[in-house]
């Protein structure tokens, strides 16, 4: 028997991250309490969403344009690679204005307890953008500043440094075990200024 809409909703609601049942029911029926087009609003977004955004071919963030507006933007300097976990992270380093290069998406960190080896990253696809003579002199390795992306970052140093390119770590602006995504303007901009050599 199919479950009554209400139902499917919060059971649909439940399954994004940080959303446990009472929220997601609480979202639920605030979507039914709002204006008709409220609804269909939301569900335009969504399909919009899944059907025109794809991965940069370049830098494999998410946009709906290929390539992205910063990788086709002549302004940005080609010669500097900010290596980062996440698009939120990416924005993040944005919103600090301190950043003018290029970026490379690895889509996750090296985990192998969650079972996320190098393999599942977009590892490749920046080694192959690195190898088809794009004009890199640093590399920026900005995961974050917890296991996963220290051990990211080891292991793309070990893969880059052989290639003649200088790498280098953002500095610890960012407290241990925190997010790019939940950090502020000033402390990304600091550890930008403050990045070393790994």
């Amino acid at each position: 028997m199919k479950p009554d809409p209400i139902t499917r909703l919060t059971t649909e609601l439940a399954k994004l991250p940080g959303i446990g049942e009472k929220t997601a029911q609480r979202l639920a029926y605030h979507i039914l309490q709002s204006k008709p087009e409220y609804a269909r609003g939301l569900a335009e977004a969504l399909v919009d969403v899944v059907e025109n955004v794809r991965l940069c071919s370049v830098c494999c963030t998410l946009t709906e344009q290929d390539p992205c507006a910063i990788c086709s933007d002549p302004r940005r300097d080609p010669s500097l690679l900010c290596v980062v976990e996440n698009v939120p992270d990416l924005l993040a380093v944005e919103r600090s204005r301190e950043y003018r290069g290029r970026y490379h998406v690895l889509h996750g960190a090296i985990s192998p307890l969650d079972g996320v080896g190098p393999d599942r990253l977009r590892i490749r696809e920046l080694l192959r953008r690195l190898e088809g003579g794009e004009p890199v002199r640093e590399v920026i390795v900005a995961t974050n500043p917890d296991v996963e992306g220290e051990a990211t970052a080891l292991y793309l140093t070990k893969l880059l440094r052989p290639m003649g390119i200088r790498v280098t770590r953002i500095a610890q602006g960012v407290p241990i075990g925190g997010d790019l995504e939940y950090a502020d303007q000033a402390t990304i901009a600091r550890a930008l200024q403050g990045r070393r050599e790994i």
